[in-house]
C-alpha cells in the first residue's frame, strides 16, 4: 500500500479518537451529583482532613476540571487570565496565560475549562474562547465572540463554561441573530447559529441532552429558556422564566422527560416536561421558595435540593408535584453538589457542610469553616476519587472525604 494513504488514514484515525473522547463538563454533567461512592457519612469535629492547599491561584470563582491526570484551573493575576496545571498533589506544573480576564467587578476568571483529550478550551469573562494544548498551553485557536457575532457582554461578565460533544462547541453570545452557537472544535469555525429568542445571554452553562432521535440543547436566556437542536441549531421552544436582573446562572437539571431550572432574585424552579424527542415543552409545576441564584441544585431519588436566595435557606421539593418537604435556615445559602446519597454544601458565609439527602428532614452530619482563599465564597466543589476540591478565590484546598 502507498505509504502516504497509510499515513493520512492514521492520521484520521488519531484525529477521530482525539475528538471521540469525553469532555470535562462543569459540575460533572451540569447536574452536579458525582458518581463516587464508600464516601464518609459523617466528619469529625472541625471538619473533613485537609490533605493539601494551593495558595497563590489570583482571582476567581471557577471550579478545577481534572483531566490527563492533572489538575486545571482558571484564574486572573493582574488583569491577565491562566490556566493553572497541578498535579495531584497540588503542586504546581506549569501556568500559562490566555487574555484579559474580567476586572470590572467582582473580578477573576469565570468560566472552568474544559479538556477533550489533549486540548482545553476556555471562554473567558470578556467573551473570548481560547482552544489549547492543554499540558504545554500552546494555543490552537482563539476567536473573540462578541467581536465575530452580533452579541455583547453582561453586566458582570460572561460565565458560561462551553459545552463540547461530537466535534462541536456550544456557547451562547447572546445576539439578536447569532443568539446561540455551535462552532467546530477544532478550528473554531461556525457550524450553525440561531436567533433563537434574541435575548442577552444569562450567564448559563448550557445543558446537552440526548433523545433517541435528537440532541437538544437547552440553556436560559435573559427571560426565557430555550432549546435548539444541537445538531442543527433549529429553534424548538421557550418558556417565559424572566427575573429582576436577568441572570440565570444555574444549569438546568434534566431527568426522565424532566426539565428543572432553578433562577434568583425570587423567581423560583419551575419544571417543564418534555415530549418524547423533546421538540416542546409544558408546564408541570413552579415553586417559588427555590430560587437559588447561582449555586445549582440536585436531583436525588424524585427530591430536589437546593437553596433560595431571596427565600432564605435550603429546601427539599418533590420533583413529580413541586411540593415543598422541608426547610431550614441553617448554613447560609449557597452552593450543592452530591454523591454517595449525601449533600456537599458550600454556603456564601464560607461553611463546608455534610448533610443527608432525604425528604424527611435536613439533617448535618458535618461542618467545617473555609478558612484559606480570598473573595466570594461562590465556586462550585468538584468532588474526585475521594477528595472534595474547594475553590475559594486564591486557594484551592483538598478534602479527604472517603
Amino acid at each position: 500500500m502507498n505509504k502516504s494513504i497509510v499515513f493520512m488514514a492514521l492520521a484520521i484515525v488519531l484525529n477521530t479518537s482525539l475528538f471521540a473522547q469525553t469532555a470535562t463538563v462543569w459540575r460533572n454533567g451540569t447536574d452536579g451529583v458525582y458518581p463516587e461512592t464508600g464516601l464518609l457519612k459523617s466528619w469529625p469535629e472541625g471538619g473533613p482532613e485537609v490533605l493539601w492547599v494551593f495558595e497563590g491561584l489570583g482571582e476567581g470563582h471557577s471550579s478545577p476540571a481534572f483531566a490527563l491526570n492533572h489538575i486545571f484551573v482558571s484564574t486572573m493575576i493582574g488583569q491577565e487570565g491562566y490556566i493553572f496545571v497541578l498535579d495531584l498533589e497540588g503542586k504546581e506544573v506549569k501556568r500559562y496565560p490566555y487574555g484579559t480576564e474580567f476586572y470590572e467587578s467582582y473580578n477573576g476568571a469565570r468560566s472552568t475549562p474544559v479538556i477533550v483529550g489533549d486540548w482545553l478550551y476556555i471562554y473567558s469573562g470578556q467573551g473570548v474562547i481560547y482552544a489549547f494544548e492543554a499540558l504545554t498551553g500552546k494555543l490552537r485557536w482563539k476567536k473573540d465572540m462578541l467581536a465575530n457575532t452580533d452579541g455583547k457582554n453582561i453586566q458582570w461578565g460572561v460565565t458560561e463554561t462551553v459545552v463540547v460533544d461530537a466535534g462541536l462547541l456550544y456557547l451562547s453570545p447572546g445576539g439578536k441573530e447569532q443568539n446561540i452557537v455551535a462552532l467546530d472544535s477544532k478550528t473554531g469555525e461556525p457550524v450553525w447559529t440561531s436567533a433563537a429568542k434574541g435575548e442577552l445571554s444569562a450567564y448559563c452553562t448550557p445543558r446537552l441532552i440526548e433523545f433517541e432521535y435528537r440532541k437538544l440543547l437547552v440553556t436560559m436566556m435573559a427571560s426565557h429558556i430555550v432549546g435548539v437542536d444541537a445538531e442543527t441549531g433549529e429553534f424548538l421552544w421557550s418558556h417565559y422564566q424572566p427575573n429582576q436582573w436577568s441572570v440565570h446562572a444555574n444549569t438546568p437539571v434534566f431527568s426522565n422527560g424532566m426539565l428543572y431550572c432553578t433562577s434568583g432574585y425570587g423567581q423560583g424552579t419551575v419544571a417543564l416536561q418534555l415530549n418524547e424527542d423533546g421538540s416542546s415543552a409544558t408546564q408541570k409545576w413552579f415553586n417559588s421558595s427555590l430560587d437559588n441564584r447561582m449555586g445549582g441544585t440536585v436531583l436525588i431519588d424524585g427530591y430536589l435540593y437546593g437553596s433560595g436566595d431571596k427565600s432564605r435557606g435550603w429546601y427539599c421539593v418533590d420533583a413529580q408535584s413541586g411540593e415543598q418537604k422541608w426547610s431550614s435556615k441553617t448554613p447560609g445559602n449557597g452552593v450543592v453538589i452530591a454523591a454517595d446519597g449525601m449533600l456537599f454544601i458550600y454556603s456564601d458565609r464560607g461553611e463546608l457542610v455534610l448533610a443527608s439527602a432525604s425528604p424527611d428532614a435536613f439533617e448535618i452530619k458535618g461542618q467545617a469553616k473555609v478558612t484559606h482563599g480570598t473573595a466570594q465564597h461562590w465556586a462550585h466543589p468538584v468532588i474526585n476519587n475521594g477528595i472534595l476540591y474547594l475553590r475559594h478565590g486564591d486557594a484551592l484546598v483538598a478534602y479527604k472525604i472517603k
